[in-house]
């Protein structure tokens, strides 16, 4: 039996979230027609930015490296060689490779990198830095020849710390331009913008239908929607930890979920008590208080099979485990875009340093991908060769027959064309095709 402390409340969508589809759909459009001229128009009415060019310059990247600290570029570089190291073995993993099906018949497998791959990083009310290694790195560690990257200006300037985290990810070139605009940019080509296959990276609801919208047109990484974190508990887990890290998932916007299940009431309660605490000290109390208030939920079940099942059907974004046994969970559970097991172990480290990738699935989309990965960057396709004349005679045969049992006739003759060039078969459209003379090849 599971019974709730606290649920989420229902809250209404504001008129502008009813709006978002038609306003990234006419920016989109805009673009497309104008390019450039539209681009720094969008610029100026959202972000108050509009320089002689977006691209930055090779001295204005080296000027912001000037303005960041030894320490956070020191940071950066930690940061982003756990990354590296991460999806480096993700890309050892995944293999081209060739099979003999049967005599003379070779199938194959190759991993192509996506030639070029636009990047968002957000900027808004946090720039987020770790972005940048999560989409540009991970695409150059995969082989993508070039990758751009934009991000918007922060109150009118230039994101020193942001540029150098693109920087030293390998972006290849550096646009400060944010929002839709900058999605269309990319997806689209301007003037000065190339367009791009692929987009990858965070953003707000704008962005989020910008690429929904433009999906198709170029691929891109995930349907994002609002950080979701659930942690499932048991009786020995620390309820001040437990609200830490909820909290530390529900500063990340005024909707993004923050989820307890627990075994325990008393760790239910206490949580919930640590929390209205913690909020009246948390410097983003303003917006993980809202989150907790509309979109928090509190679970106590009978036992932890319970928990885990109840946790699938969430399906969320990030699941922390603070039981006895955590490792238990990676038996036990199907649906998350990334677990995280024990108490020495946080959604945060996952969010900024330990070198998973953060860009995840939302909303259930775990139930059917996982998250951003090296593979994402990849295009595996397929090969075939036969070699053997014999081989493909009777391959002709079989494909005759199967391609006519679903009415496809031209199908069947380029069967029957091999099953008679190699296997000496009489068919009488080939005759036909040749006026009754011998086809030889």
């Amino acid at each position: 039996m599971t019974r709730y402390l606290k649920q989420a409340q229902a809250v209404s969508a504001n008129s502008q979230s009813s709006q978002v589809p038609s306003i990234v759909s006419g920016v989109i459009a805009d673009i497309r027609a104008n390019g450039d001229t539209a681009v720094r128009k969008y610029s100026e009415k959202f972000d108050k930015w509009s320089p002689t060019s977006f691209l930055l310059s090779q001295q204005q990247i080296d000027e912001a490296l000037v303005n960041v600290s030894d320490q956070t570029k020191d940071d950066i570089r930690q940061v982003q060689a756990n990354v590296r190291k991460f999806a480096t073995a993700q890309l050892k993993s995944i293999n081209d490779f060739e099979i003999e099906m049967s005599p003379g018949v070779h199938l194959g497998q190759k991993n192509i990198p996506i030639s070029s791959v636009g990047a968002y990083i957000p900027g808004g009310k946090y720039p987020l830095l770790a972005s940048a290694h999560m989409t540009i790195l991970t695409a150059k560690v995969a082989g993508v020849k070039n990758v751009i990257g934009c991000t918007p200006p922060i109150a009118g300037k230039i994101p020193y710390a942001t540029i150098a985290a693109m920087h030293y990810a390998g972006a290849d070139q550096i646009y400060l331009l944010g929002g839709v605009q900058a999605v269309a940019a990319m997806a689209v080509g301007t003037e000065t913008i190339p367009k791009v296959d692929f987009i990858t990276g965070p953003g707000n609801a704008f962005v989020a239908e910008a690429k929904r919208q433009l999906f198709g047109e170029i691929g891109i990484d995930l349907f994002a929607g609002p950080t979701e974190v659930l942690i499932v508990a048991d009786d020995a887990a620390d309820p001040f930890t437990a609200a830490t890290d909820l909290l530390s998932q529900a500063e990340h916007g005024i909707d993004s979920p923050a989820v307890l299940i627990t075994t325990s009431e008393t760790v239910a309660t206490e949580t919930m008590r640590y929390i209205d605490r913690l909020l009246l000290k948390l410097e983003t109390a303003n917006i993980a208080g809202e989150s907790w208030k509309n979109f928090g939920e509190v679970a106590i079940v009978d036992d932890l099979d319970q928990a885990y099942k109840l946790a699938d059907e969430y399906a969320y974004e990030h699941v922390q485990i603070l039981t006895r046994q955590p490792r238990e969970a990676l038996e036990k559970m199907r649906h998350y875009g990334a677990l995280f097991l024990g108490e020495k172990t946080c959604v945060s480290y996952g969010d900024k340093v330990i070198g998973t990738n953060h860009v995840l699935p939302t909303r259930k989309a775990a139930r059917y991908t996982g998250g951003l990965w090296v593979g994402k960057f990849l295009r595996t396709v397929t090969y075939q060769e036969v070699r053997s004349a014999e081989a493909s005679g009777q391959l002709g045969e079989l494909c005759g027959r199967a391609a006519r049992a679903e009415n496809f006739e031209g199908h069947a003759r380029s069967g029957d064309l091999r099953a008679h060039q190699y296997l000496n078969k009489d068919y009488k459209w080939i005759k036909h095709g040749q006026g009754d003379a011998q086809h030889n090849l």
